[in-house]
């Protein structure tokens, strides 16, 4: 309950609930239940919720302080490096999301994504300074979820964040808890011509070959073999997979994305067979048989 008061008191508009016990002088409430009232932004997945933790890899001393400063303001916890060697060493499972730079001494931000990439699917936003789309592209090619050009605002930069792990958590957790208990989460099986796929966790298998996809790659192939035939724009699938407003620049992101993703289920990439693009609107997914 004490927990339930102190976040309302800095995040709504609901000062009765708070109240300071006269004999002990600390916070105490009335409880949602006993008032009929429940917070619809969402409280108790914020008090549930363990503090996330974002390695920063970026070279740039001020700019790393900086966002490591505003970041922490946001409740995050930081872990930063500056290079990409360290940013290696102190990477570890307990990471959350990484915001890296492109451009770092010694390794670059793209070999450190790619060396990651071997590892782990977490979440790596990067941060570039160069605004061509093949360098765009390139750090989505290594592995990359999402990018930043700078300079850029603190609200994109939260708001990308917030957005990939928001669809971490959603997609990438292959046990779930239910009544206190974790459980394996159960195996349900799409068979669409030579694929399987797990729609639960990223399991996929061409020819019974296991594919090895990202998260990102995972879910957009969830997308489209749910629904086989149907046309999916560019803009639909950015806001069903990274759940926020789709801008026009973002279009280059899910063409590499869909790019890497034909690179590992497709026998001609450049022909592709299963996942096709209906120029001027998008792509479909249509299923091959042997």
């Amino acid at each position: 309950a004490r927990a339930v008061c102190d976040w309302a008191f800095r995040n709504t508009d609901y000062p009765a609930l708070y109240s300071y016990s006269k004999y002990t002088n600390e916070p105490s409430c009335r409880t949602a239940e006993s008032i009929g009232m429940r917070f619809s932004c969402g409280y108790q997945d914020e008090i549930n919720r363990k503090m996330e933790t974002i390695l920063i890899i970026e070279d740039n001393e001020e700019l790393c302080n900086n966002v490591s400063n505003l970041l922490g303001s946001e409740g995050f916890s930081l872990v930063t490096a500056g290079s990409g060697e360290e940013g290696l060493s102190l990477f570890d499972s307990h990471i959350d999301l990484i915001v890296l730079d492109v451009m770092l001494p010694g390794i670059s931000g793209i070999d450190v994504c790619r060396e990651i990439r071997r590892k782990s699917f977490v979440p790596i936003l990067f941060l570039t300074a160069k605004t061509e789309d093949t360098d765009k592209a390139l750090g989505l090619l290594s592995g990359g979820d999402d990018y930043l050009v700078k300079p850029f605002s603190f609200i994109e930069l939260v708001a990308r964040i917030r957005a990939l792990l928001r669809r971490s958590r959603q997609y990438s957790r292959d046990n779930t808890e239910e009544n206190g208990v974790a459980y394996q989460a159960k195996e349900q099986w799409m068979f669409r011509g030579i694929l399987r796929v797990n729609s639960n966790v990223n399991e996929v298998f061409l020819r019974e070959q296991p594919v090895r996809l990202t998260e990102i790659e995972y879910q957009i192939l969830l997308v489209l073999i749910r629904h086989p035939g149907m046309i999916f724009s560019g803009e639909k699938i950015y806001q069903l997979i990274w759940g926020a407003e789709y801008m026009q620049n973002y279009g280059n992101i899910v063409t590499v994305h869909i790019r890497n993703l034909r690179q590992k289920i497709e026998d001609d990439p450049q022909r592709p067979s299963m996942i096709k693009t209906v120029w001027g609107k998008g792509y479909r997914f249509v299923e091959k048989n042997e």
